[in-house]
């Protein structure tokens, strides 16, 4: 065997020991620089990942804040009720994703499998109610109606149940006292959503998985100060998840109260004499369509005439805001939002648009004086006013002769405010107008506050709308292909109107002034927005900002902040003007077209002077709206009926008992202070005690319905005393009977 010289293998060894050396020293650089990088440079990162890894954390609900009305009287609360939840992150880990589980449970509570399947789905696009829209991680409340021992029977058995937890949590509660149910005010909750947790993570109002949040109403508007702020424990666990320790927790702040200027009692007299009046209308035969009246919606708005607070604000139909709380079926969602539901949830004193008709003319009186006119006229009141080969007809062809403006809003005559808007389209240029125009009927509109929220402070509120030459111009461009495309010159009714928008559509003609100037046409207002109008008129000229927040305090009593009045305007008139117009629309109530509301049957005028204008508003297609405001030196009361007929025939007796009982009149006009619910407004707060806790009196079981019942007591009696001494019997009830009236009067019904 032939030895090979170690000489020879020397050189290649040492390359490759220091080959590997340097492979060696690499990684242990890298090594050395990664640990570097971990433990140093990010550290403190990593350590608190770390930290977080071993910490749990459990949620304890913050309970909401109560709503009370104006004395105290809760309208929405809290009550204990044994809830039933299911993680679906514990039932997606089973092999059936929790089926069996699920239709265990539905067994014990009395449900169908499907039931509680629905409950715990997650809300789409694509996926109809019930479903859950809150987080996924979040524990999904499968009832809040169980009963202890159901709630006994899955605790005694968590085996069978995993994932399931039964116990008693704070649920909101709207207690409707009194009967007043106050839905579209109140807003109602649903669970958070992970897009909400999102954009709120950076605010001062963060929200948690648990959370219930308002999604309309008052419980939206104030839910940062209703929340409160849930508490949170921290346990340290191990690997295997067993408590070691625990951090010292953050416990729950519960939310604020807050205080309302809604009276119970009134509150719920409005909502009961807006149905009762809507009832009664359906059974008034319409004589232009020969079907009876369909009312299918209103609303009311009782308001401060000097600080635009809302005693009460009522809107139907009306809902059950209870049906929210747990979790919403698929039967109740269908019959709030279904195209058959007529769309409950909207609060249509401050989302419900229409044609104002002749409450409307306080603003071209003003326009007028503003141009230049005079307020004593005269003023020629004519049965009807004829426009380019058209009759404009004044209500029922009556005609008044020469009279001022304060009596054209007594009689609310057309034609007086056909010939003045008229003449003054005609002054800004007529069809081919100015460079700069006056518009002095479209300006002072949107100096009333037309056209724009008013500022309550309830959200999703409507602006209306004022036809002015740019909404003009606007409504124009988006419509012009339309209306060109299915436009005739020699076709049906709808048909013409779209053939001459197409060619002029963005024309501010003669007959858009004129339709305007009696609040027809495209003019759309909302309820508050007329009630703020009526309200400042009766205050001296001040447009408040209307308001249903009062006072927030705290849970524990000690911070009271009061929500102050606020305005956000003056009515463009004089003093001299705003007196002259107030004589008027007092004349309204006294000897115009109200009067067989309040004058001619028993209304006390000397001690509570009335204020009232009329308007029936005609819609295209449907039938007349029901319009109907009137203020004392106290309150506002502003009505409206779609479909109902008639201002002071279909409104006129509601919101006429709606101030019988605010003031204790009886029906031959006399005051009794006993029946009167709010004969002052409520100026201060309700008494906070030691405790934070407030006190609420006692509401009637039924405060309408007593009203009611006093009135039908005092008409029995002077029905007796009548009867002593006079042969004819006594017409009945206000209610239904109506006075007599001269052939050809119906004007007065307007």
């Amino acid at each position: 065997m032939t030895n090979i010289p170690e000489t020879g293998r020397t050189p290649r060894v040492q390359i490759r020991l220091i080959v590997i050396q340097i492979l060696v020293l690499s990684l242990l650089g890298t090594l050395f620089g990664r640990l570097w990088y971990l433990q140093i440079r990010e550290g403190d990162a990593y350590a608190k990942e770390a930290s977080g890894n071993h910490v749990q954390q459990v949620v304890d609900p913050a309970v909401r804040g109560s709503i009370l009305d104006a004395r105290g009287v809760p309208l929405a609360d809290n009550e204990t009720r044994l809830v039933v939840s299911a993680s679906r992150t514990d039932l997606l880990k089973m092999k059936d994703d929790g089926e069996a589980v699920l239709a265990k449970l539905a067994g014990v509570l009395g449900m169908t499998p499907k039931e509680v399947q629905e409950k715990v789905r997650l809300c789409d696009a694509k996926t109809p109610q019930p479903c859950w829209n809150g987080s996924p991680y979040q524990p999904i409340p499968i009832t809040d109606e169980a009963t202890p021992k159901q709630a006994l029977q899955i605790r005694e058995r968590a085996e069978d149940f995993p994932g399931i937890t039964a116990e008693p949590q704070a649920v909101r509660r709207y207690p409707s006292p009194g009967e007043a149910n106050t839905a579209q005010v109140l807003g109602y909750l649903s669970p958070v959503t992970d897009e909400e947790i999102t954009k709120a993570q950076h605010t001062d109002s963060p929200y948690l998985r648990s959370d219930q949040v308002g999604r309309s109403g008052l419980e939206r508007q104030y839910d940062k100060e209703l929340r409160g702020k849930a508490g949170v424990t921290r346990y340290e666990v191990d690997n295997l998840g067993r408590v070691i320790g625990q951090a010292k927790p953050d416990p729950a702040q519960p939310g604020s109260t807050l205080v309302t200027s809604i009276d119970a009692r009134v509150q719920r007299v409005a909502e009961y004499e807006l149905n009762e009046a809507m009832k009664e209308a359906r059974k008034q035969m319409d004589r232009n369509t020969g079907t009876n009246y369909k009312a299918d919606s209103g609303a009311v708005v009782v308001m401060e005439a000097k600080t635009g607070r809302v005693v009460a604000m009522a809107s139907n139909p009306a809902y059950d805001p209870n049906a929210w709380v747990g979790g919403i079926s698929a039967k109740d969602y269908a019959k709030l939002t279904g195209k058959d539901s007529n769309y409950p949830l909207l609060n249509r004193a401050i989302q419900g648009q229409s044609a104002p008709g002749s409450i409307f003319k306080v603003v071209p009186t003003a326009a007028a004086i503003n141009a230049g006119y005079s307020f004593d006229g005269p003023y020629e009141c004519s049965s009807s006013y004829s426009l380019g080969g058209q009759v404009f007809k004044n209500f029922e062809s009556k005609g008044y002769g020469p009279i001022s403006l304060g009596r054209a809003l007594e009689v609310s005559c057309d034609t007086v405010f056909y010939r003045l808007s008229h003449e003054e389209w005609k002054r800004d240029g007529g069809s081919k107008p100015k460079k700069h125009p006056n518009d002095w009927f479209y300006k002072t509109a949107h100096q009333f506050g037309l056209g724009a929220e008013t500022g309550i402070d309830l959200p999703n509120e409507v602006t209306g709308r004022i036809p002015d030459r740019q909404w003009k111009q606007n409504y124009w461009k988006a419509n012009k292909d339309a209306w060109c495309k299915t436009g005739k010159k020699d076709g049906g009714y709808a048909e013409r109107i779209a053939y001459e928008n197409c060619l002029e559509g963005n024309r501010l003609r003669a007959g858009d002034s004129v339709n305007y100037s009696i609040g027809q046409g495209d003019t759309l207002v909302t309820p508050i927005q007329m009630a703020t109008i009526y309200g400042a008129i009766a205050n001296g000229g001040t447009l408040y900002d209307p308001s249903v927040g009062k006072a927030v305090i705290s849970n524990d009593g000690k911070n009271v902040t009061e929500i102050k009045p606020k305005a956000h305007g003056k009515l463009p008139i004089s003093r001299q003007t705003l007196a002259e117009m107030d004589d008027a629309l007092a004349g309204v109530a006294t000897r115009g077209t109200a009067a067989w509301r309040f004058a001619q049957v028993g209304w006390p005028q000397d001690k509570i002077p009335m204020h009232a204008k009329t308007g029936t508003a005609e819609v295209y297609g449907k039938q007349t709206t029901s319009w109907f405001a009137t203020y004392t030196k106290d309150y506002t009361v502003v009505m409206t009926i779609s479909q109902g007929g008639t201002g002071s025939g279909a409104s006129g007796p509601a919101v006429r008992n709606i101030y019988d009982a605010l003031y204790g009149v009886s029906d031959d006009g006399a005051i009794n202070p006993k029946n009167a619910l709010l004969p002052r407004p409520e100026a201060a707060l309700p008494k906070v005690q030691t405790d934070g806790t407030i006190k609420a009196p006692k509401v009637p079981k039924d405060p309408a319905k007593d009203q009611r019942a006093t009135q039908k007591g005092t008409a029995e009696q002077d029905g007796q005393q009548q009867a002593a001494t006079v042969t004819t019997p006594p017409t009945g009830n206000r209610n239904t009977r109506r006075r007599p009236r001269k052939r050809g009067s119906r004007r007065m019904l307007t």
